[in-house]
């Protein structure tokens, strides 16, 4: 290739990020994005026909020749690639500037296999995006981390390897279309768990007394709780195991009857101070936000999903405001150090920073990541009243919480005193002669961090509890103190079971545990919700009656990939493949053809051989007393299981009974799995009863009328019979279609007649006719009741309205202005302002397939986070930027010729390598 024209190119991930580095280094430098991967492993079924019966027709890997990946250029990159290409003729130098992890080694990797550049190349690293950063990131560059690229590449392969051996099975045992894979996989079978847990528990009932005392006035008033009755402690909701047993060594449970002569027995008992013990109280700040923290409390605080607090992150990111989002590091930097330390005592005073930095070490499994944590960019922090002209909604409040948390990691404890105060008096009730009650109460006399942040809690009652009792101030007391009693009530209390998993809480689990990584943990929580094996329900994660399937399959066939210690110890051998202490085609070897050293299974010999699987078995979850949930094609449901030869009405064992068909009722998708008991499975199979139930016959057609229930709500029906009466002559046009009608929301199944059918039948309705001979009818559509006349619809009130509505009340109707619809443009849901690249206006808009950013010329659909009510300026930006970037949108089918050569280079892949001037690691 010609020597450049001294132009430098720099290709970084993203628009947002390019256009920033852009502003930072001078007019030799060319600053674009590649947007994201530009390569991949294709699906097996996109492979060129004479490669699909090769070595890499089933993976797309060649498992036999040292697991040689075979890539394939992204057919929406390539005009990104041929443009990246034609910059590079130009260049004389190529730095590559992705970011500093596995993910942005290997994308940075694979533009060097898909650009071939002959001018000297560069690898450029930054954890955060300021003038500084950039400008000092030019000037020291490094060579491409192969061992990093290795690691990554490992783990795509691992996990094509996982998911293509694993899912089929789940196809043909529970469901086509199934996903496994070595992190979600996992995940799934946590919150499965947990669920399990919820359903198997036993609530416990236990009684305790609150009362109120004083040693004088009103102001003097205090709360306690009874602790004791008899020397023995009085049990609390520790005590009681998940099965409603008392295990609590020296616990009593008191019944309601005897708390409640207790409460009664106080105000005539002789009360008096017995012990007081008053101890100093501090509480240091949290470390600085890791990726797994910083979306546990964006969860908390924020209520961001973990995938957008992410994607928001990213921004911020991008845009010079916060480091690198991707770490498990808690550690600062001296000039970050410095720069919290200073803010601190600026804003708060110098008693509020402790005399040395503040050092945090990760106590996480696994912890890795060589990044420092995520804090406010620069040597100096910009404060969030700074940045506020700048960023707006979800950006300034995620920057908010970085600041905060960052500045009040190098402040001072808290620092106050605790008193516990214990009361005791006799009562003379059989069974709780002496009785002890106790008060805590906490005082706070520096606040020190606290005045800049508090971390959240997850347990919101646990949360405002310990709120309460820090803030509580007891009187000054001293043993001997008489005491008056002003109130004591018997308080009731249940057990209540193992709490769900939010998003917080399960990236929590999942980084104590070592199962993931720091780039992995929000797209895993979504995974598992878009592959339909949990839901939400508030912010809780629910798993679906198929997660329960699936994971029993796993879990009973495939143990080892589904274990907790296993998942992790992949996560430590992949990290020694980082750090180049393992070899990568070995590792994959042992894992897919097994070990012999240790006789350990592979993935390979698993699938092979894992004999016959009952897949009605599988997918059955027992309820208990006779009831079980069946994972089915259509859905689960639940059955009562009829024993052969007994009749499910009486109990007696009959010779007819053994060919009863069991009960069965569709579960509807707003019955949580622990929700589900023997009691509420019985209800739906009695109102599945009414399912099919025969209302009469039409007059006019002389047809069976029928109510079902069906997996979409109730409806009636008419029953066309086969013989042909009433249907279409054979030979004469298709099978006429029952009349079918939804029930009215306020209509019951059970209790639904014939007259009501026949009107909901009788829909569409002609309500009339307009003075031009147009009729109007009366109709109940998907999105509600509405009018029609020819193509113009409007909608009506209620449903009742579409037995009721006269002609002239719905000409008036039509008389009005049309609000919404094609004869008149729908306002824009938000203005987002000029567009940075097109210079024009930027709006939300509600389109056919959903809300959308348009600036007039290109249009970019809102992600399944995006918010059109709430989304930023930037975000919608950026959106458009992604957009263009991929070019026109085309459906002709990729040549094979096109994809093929860059793959082949793909495959040798120490010739790269050694333009990296290290010798490759490869077998």
């Amino acid at each position: 290739m010609a020597a450049g024209k001294g132009r430098k190119l720099v290709i970084v991930e993203s628009p947002a990020k390019a256009k920033t580095i852009a502003g930072y280094l001078g007019g030799e430098f060319d600053v674009e994005a590649s947007v994201g991967h530009i390569r991949d492993l294709p699906n097996p079924s996109e492979l060129p026909a004479e490669m699909k019966k090769g070595p890499f027709g089933k993976f797309a890997v060649d498992v036999e020749h040292d697991f040689a990946p075979y890539y394939v250029v992204d057919p929406d990159k390539k005009k990104k690639v041929a443009e990246l290409k034609r910059l590079l003729k130009d260049a004389d130098e190529l730095y590559l500037a992705t970011d500093e992890d596995r993910e942005g080694e290997a994308i940075a990797w694979h533009l060097l296999e898909a650009l071939q550049p002959r001018v000297p190349v560069k690898r450029m690293v930054f954890h955060e995006i300021t003038r500084e950063a950039i400008q000092r990131a030019v000037g020291e560059t490094r060579e491409l981390d192969t061992a990093l690229v290795d690691a990554q590449e490992t783990r795509r392969i691992l996990d094509r390897l996982y998911g293509y051996e694993v899912s089929p099975v789940l196809w043909r045992k529970v469901r086509q279309g199934l996903s496994a894979g070595r992190v979600q996989s996992v995940a799934t079978r946590m919150v499965v768990e947990r669920e399990r847990e919820r359903m198997a528990f036993v609530r416990a009932s236990y009684w305790d007394v609150e009362g109120d005392f004083t040693p004088g006035g009103a102001a003097q008033q205090f709360t306690a709780r009874l602790t004791a009755v008899d020397g023995s402690r009085v049990a609390s909701g520790r005590d009681f195991s998940d099965a409603g047993e008392l295990v609590g060594r020296g616990a009593v449970a008191l019944d309601e009857a005897l708390a409640t002569r207790i409460a009664q027995a106080m105000y005539a008992a002789p009360v008096a101070v017995t012990d007081v013990q008053e101890k100093p109280y501090t509480r240091r700040p949290s470390a600085p936000f890791t990726t797994s923290t910083l979306q546990q409390e964006a969860s908390r605080k924020l209520r961001m999903s973990s995938k957008n607090a992410m994607r928001v992150a990213q921004r911020l990111y991008e845009n010079g405001y916060i480091t690198y989002m991707r770490t498990d590091s808690t550690t600062l930097s001296e000039a970050a150090l410095t720069a919290a330390r200073s803010q601190a005592r600026d804003l708060y005073g110098a008693d509020y920073v402790p005399d040395s930095p503040r050092r945090y070490e990760k106590k996480v499994k696994n912890a890795q990541e060589a990044h420092e944590a995520i804090r406010p960019a620069g040597d100096r922090f910009r404060s969030p009243a700074q940045v506020a002209g700048e960023l707006r909604g979800e950006e300034f409040a995620l920057y908010e919480l970085i600041w905060k948390r960052t500045v009040a990691s190098q402040m001072a404890d808290a620092r106050g005193s605790t008193a516990t105060v214990r009361l005791a008096a006799d009562t003379g009730v059989e069974g709780a002669q002496r009785v002890e009650f106790s008060a805590s109460g906490t005082v706070i006399t520096f606040r020190g961090f606290l005045a800049a942040y508090e971390e959240g809690r997850d347990d919101e009652a646990t949360a405002r509890a310990q709120a309460s009792e820090e803030e509580r101030r007891l009187p000054k007391l001293s043993a001997g103190v008489p005491l008056t009693v002003v109130r004591a009530e018997a308080d009731g209390h249940e057990t209540t079971p193992p709490a769900r998993f939010t998003e917080a809480t399960l990236v929590k689990a999942m980084e104590e545990r070592g199962i993931g990584r720091p780039s992995t943990y929000a797209a895993t929580v979504g995974t598992i919700q878009d592959r339909g094996y949990v839901f939400t329900k508030g912010q809780a994660l629910v798993p679906t009656w198929l997660a329960f399937a699936v994971t029993r399959l796993l879990e009973e066939h495939f143990g080892e990939l589904v274990d907790y210690d296993f998942t992790a110890s992949m996560e430590e051998d992949l990290d020694r493949i980082a750090g180049g202490e393992e070899h990568r085609v070995e590792w994959l070897r042992r894992f897919y053809f097994g070990d012999e050293a240790t006789s350990a299974e592979g993935l390979r010999h698993l699938v092979d051989d894992l004999g016959e699987i009952d897949a009605r078995e599988i997918s059955t979850i027992p309820l208990g007393d006779g009831m079980v949930v069946r994972v089915g094609r259509y859905g689960p449901y639940v059955e009562e299981i009829v024993p052969a030869g007994v009749d499910p009405q009486t109990g007696e064992v009959t010779d007819e009974a053994a060919g009863t068909t069991p009960r069965r009722a569709t579960i509807t998708d707003d019955i949580a799995p622990d929700e589900l008991t023997p009691a509420r499975a019985r209800e739906l199979l009695e109102a599945a009863a009414d399912d099919g139930r025969v209302l009469g016959t039409d007059p006019d057609t002389g047809r069976a009328i029928i109510a079902r229930a069906g997996r979409y709500g109730p409806y009636v029906t008419e029953v066309i019979e086969d013989d042909g009466d009433g249907a279409a002559p054979k030979g004469k046009g298709p099978k006429a279609k029952p009349r079918t009608a939804s029930l009215f929301a306020g209509m019951e199944l059970s209790t639904i007649d014939l007259d009501t059918a026949l009107r909901l039948l009788s829909l569409p309705r002609v309500v009339g006719t307009d003075p031009e001979g147009v009729p109007i009818t009366a109709q109940n559509g998907r999105y509600g009741p509405y009018l029609k006349r020819g193509t113009d619809s409007r909608s009506l009130a209620s449903e009742q309205q579409l037995f009721d509505i006269t002609l002239d009340e719905a000409l008036a109707i039509y008389a009005q202005p049309k609000q919404r619809g094609r004869a008149a443009a729908a306002p824009p849901l938000k203005e987002l302002g000029e567009d940075p690249v097109s210079g024009k206006p930027v709006v939300v808009k509600d389109g056919r397939f959903g809300p959308y950013v348009t600036d007039g010329e290109t249009n970019a659909t809102l992600r399944k986070d995006d918010d059109p009510e709430s989304i930023s300026p930037e975000r919608g930006f950026e959106l458009l930027a992604e957009k263009r970037a991929k070019g026109p949108t085309t459906r002709k089918r990729a040549v094979k010729k096109a994809t093929r050569t860059p793959a082949k280079k793909a495959t040798a892949k120490g010739a790269t390598k050694a333009a990296t001037k290290r010798a490759p690691k490869k077998a």
